[in-house]
């Protein structure tokens, strides 16, 4: 059977650092997939595979290669449909940041987090929507995908 799995991640570098808490869930993503994943290109050949994940000119670039690092093919996604999505993340994100650091209750931060995991369950079903026929994703991977694409956002 086929391994249709990544093997490894590339993001670019930073150009500016974040938060200590971004920075974490960033690391935390990309630890999670690289454990356990499912990523299945169309007509790509047996795998592992090799992603970097980039955001080009406002959209976002799948870059795959071989698990030697040889291109395979590339998918590019316009971010329109994700910017919402990304933008109330984000927020979320902060908010469970300040509240944390802030002290505030249990119960706000629990309330904070059901929210962050709404969303991401809501940009894991646009991702998988978006590379339908393309690449088959497990929802598992798609949430943490869209956690890395939301860093990649942040950084511009």
């Amino acid at each position: 059977m086929p391994e249709r799995r990544l093997i490894q991640l590339e993001l670019p570098e930073a150009p500016a650092p974040q938060s200590a808490y971004a920075e974490a869930d960033r690391r935390q993503a990309v630890a999670d997939i690289l454990k356990e994943n499912r990523f299945d290109p169309a007509d790509l050949g047996e795998g592992p595979f090799s992603l970097a994940l980039t955001l080009r000119e406002g959209r976002l670039a799948f870059d795959i290669r071989d698990a030697a690092g040889q291109p395979l093919r590339a998918i590019i996604l316009a971010l329109g449909p994700f910017r919402r999505l990304i933008k109330d993340y984000i927020m979320v994100v902060e908010s469970h940041e300040l509240a944390v650091v802030s002290g505030d209750g249990e119960a706000r931060i629990q309330a904070i987090d059901m929210g962050r995991r709404g969303l991401h369950n809501e940009g894991a079903e646009l991702l998988i929507s978006r590379l339908e026929g393309r690449v088959g994703l497990d929802h598992e991977t798609a949430r943490r995908l869209f956690t890395l694409i939301c860093a990649l956002h942040q950084r511009i």
